[in-house]
C-alpha cells in the first residue's frame, strides 16, 4: 500500500461546519452510508476552526488545514492551499469554518452527483452522492433559521438534510462534536473543551440514534437547562415516580423524608447525574421530566 492511499477514503457524506462568534463554539455534524464516518471527517479546535474533509477523503486537510487557520489564514486560501498540489483533488470535498465566522468550501469536479456546497456566514454544508440538492438548501435554512445554541443548530441542519432525502445509498452512521472553552467534563480545572462528542457509528437511522443520545448527554454533563422546579411542588410526583422504580418502598408523608430524599440521591447518582444535583431545593425540570418518563417505561 502507498502512502498516499493511506490517507484516501471513499465516502458519500453530508457535513455542516459552524460556529457561534458570540461564545466560540465550534463544530461539526456529519452523516453518511459509511462506516463510523465520525473517524474521518471532522476535525476542530478551539478557537481556531472547523472542518469536514469527505468524498475521497484526505484526512491530511483536517489538521493541516487547522494549522494554516491557526496561523492567520483564511478559510478560502487555507482551502487553496490544501488543495493545489493534491494529484487527487477533483475527487475531494471540504468545508472549512473559522472562529470569526469566515467560511469556505471545495466541491472537485469528479465528486459523484449530487455534490455541491453552500457556505454562509458562520458555517458551511457539503455533501456528495445525495438524493439532490434540496439536501443542502434544506441543511442551510435549517441552520440559519434555528433557534439554540450551535449544538442544537447542528443537530437541526443535520436532521433536514436527513429529511430531504440525504445519502442517496442510504444510512449508516453520524457523529457531532461541538468545542467550548473549558466546556467539557470537569470544566476549566480539566482543561477539556469537548462540549459534546457523539458518534454513532453503525445504525440504520443514525441521526435518530445521535438525537437520542444527545438529550441523554444533555441531561448528563450540560448545564444549560432554562426551568427549575421547587421541591415543595414536586417531592410527591418523585416519590410515586421512585416507588414505581423500586427505589422506595413506602409513601413518604413530609417532602423533607430522609429516605426520599436518599432515594432520589440515589436514582440520580444511578443514572450519572450527579452533575446536576442542587443544594437549594430546586430541581431541573430536564431532570424530572425523565425520571417521570422513566418511570411509565
Amino acid at each position: 500500500m502507498s502512502n498516499e492511499s493511506q490517507y484516501k477514503i471513499s465516502m458519500s457524506t453530508f457535513s455542516i461546519v459552524g460556529v457561534d462568534v458570540d461564545n466560540g463554539d465550534l463544530g461539526v455534524a456529519v452523516a453518511s452510508k459509511f462506516l463510523a464516518v465520525g473517524h474521518v471527517v471532522p476535525w476542530v479546535k478551539t478557537n481556531v476552526g472547523a472542518i469536514a474533509t469527505q468524498a475521497w477523503a484526505n484526512v491530511r486537510y483536517g489538521p493541516l488545514g487547522l494549522r494554516y487557520l491557526e496561523k492567520g489564514i483564511n478559510p478560502k486560501d487555507a482551502i487553496n492551499r490544501l488543495t493545489e498540489k493534491d494529484r487527487k483533488r477533483d475527487y475531494r470535498q471540504i468545508g472549512i469554518v473559522n472562529f470569526k465566522g469566515e467560511s469556505a468550501a471545495f466541491t472537485g469536479k469528479n465528486c459523484l452527483s449530487y455534490a455541491g456546497h453552500i457556505t454562509g456566514n458562520g458555517f458551511s454544508v457539503q455533501g456528495n452522492i445525495l438524493k439532490g440538492e434540496e439536501v443542502l438548501n434544506s441543511m442551510a435554512r435549517t441552520f440559519e433559521n434555528a433557534k439554540g445554541e450551535l449544538v442544537d443548530k447542528l443537530i437541526a441542519a443535520l436532521e433536514a438534510g436527513d429529511n430531504a432525502g440525504g445519502d442517496k445509498r442510504g444510512k449508516q452512521s453520524a457523529a457531532l462534536i461541538v468545542l467550548r472553552k473549558c466546556g467539557g467534563y470537569g470544566g476549566c480545572r480539566a482543561g477539556v473543551d469537548k462540549y459534546v462528542d457523539i458518534r454513532v457509528d453503525d445504525s440504520n437511522e443514525p441521526i435518530a440514534e445521535l438525537k437520542r443520545i444527545f438529550k441523554i448527554w444533555d441531561l448528563t454533563f450540560l448545564k444549560r437547562d432554562k426551568e427549575l422546579l421547587d421541591w415543595k411542588d414536586i417531592w410527591s410526583d418523585v416519590a410515586k415516580a421512585l416507588i414505581k422504580l423500586g427505589y422506595l418502598d413506602y409513601v413518604p408523608k413530609k417532602q423533607n423524608d430522609k429516605k426520599l430524599i436518599m432515594a432520589f440521591n440515589t436514582w440520580v447518582s444511578t443514572n450519572n447525574f450527579e452533575n446536576k444535583l442542587r443544594r437549594d431545593k430546586k430541581v431541573w425540570k430536564s431532570i424530572y421530566d425523565y425520571l417521570l418518563d422513566q418511570s411509565k417505561s
